[in-house]
């Protein structure tokens, strides 16, 4: 499930492929299951992460689901052995024999996601696991100089739901989920991005959170938009010893048991 815009460009969002799969890497290790039969990955973009839960897990069917046939079809060719489809994650139901779902970047873009993760869990079966990652990142420079950006120039009005709501409190996560979870775990994760200068900080957001502020903006205004922003950033993120900069990339992860 991904925001409803232009589809998604899966060469862009691969640019900082090492850096996107990390958090998955991450989450990937804490997940308590030695065989399951079939493991699903929501928002599956363009199969990295289906890729690390096919490597752990070899004997497992896995599925990738994404909103973007984009996405889809490149995870499709990253990863022939895997199966991949279309579908919306807000409706979307677990087949019977699923023992994990796992969401990396994707349920900060799903409308009331807490309910949505509550009902996933409980199609699980016993034993089964929820395993989801979301940025926690809308405090940050990178997103409150977006929302300066988009209030400022000769374009404001024409973001109508273009930013991302805050996260719930992360007791709001557990109380909803451990009612139906024999075991919940939940923590942040604060990564620090070394990229090359602010133009790679604005690069990075160019593929996610940018997109709903310059998909409703002609050439033109794109390019003064970013580079109005671009500027922001540069003061925001000064260049270390090395010349790069470092972007704070907090993380919220869950894993809970069924």
């Amino acid at each position: 499930m991904r925001r409803a815009s232009e589809d998604w460009n899966p060469a862009l969002y691969l640019k900082f492929a090492d850096e996107r799969t990390r958090p998955s890497r991450d989450l990937v290790a804490q997940i308590p299951l030695a065989a399951p039969r079939r493991v699903v990955d929501i928002g599956c973009g363009p199969g990295n992460s289906t890729q690390l839960l096919a490597e752990r897990w070899p004997q497992a069917e896995v599925l990738g689901i994404d909103s973007s046939p984009n996405m889809v079809r490149q995870a499709g060719e990253r990863l022939p052995s895997a199966r991949f489809e279309v579908a919306d994650v807000g409706t979307w139901q677990p087949e019977p024999g699923t023992d994990l779902v796992f969401g990396n970047a994707v349920f900060q873009w799903v409308p009331d996601h807490p309910a949505v993760l509550r009902r996933l869990l409980e199609a699980l079966p016993e034993g089964g696991v929820l395993a989801v990652q979301m940025p926690d990142n809308v405090a940050e420079p990178s997103h409150v100089l977006m929302a300066q950006t988009a209030t400022d120039g000769p374009w404001a009005g024409k973001f109508a739901g273009a930013s991302r709501d805050e996260l719930p409190a992360v007791g709001t996560y557990y109380d909803l989920l451990k009612p139906v979870a024999r075991r919940v775990e939940i923590w942040h994760t604060h990564y620090q991005h070394v990229l090359d200068g602010a133009p790679a900080i604005v690069e990075w957001f160019k593929s996610t959170a940018l997109r709903p502020y310059l998909d409703p903006l002609d050439a033109a205004e794109r390019a003064a938009f970013l580079a109005a922003y671009t500027a922001r950033i540069a003061q925001a993120y000064p260049a270390r010893v090395d010349g790069k900069v470092l972007l704070r990339f907090p993380r919220l992860f869950i894993v809970a048991v069924r």
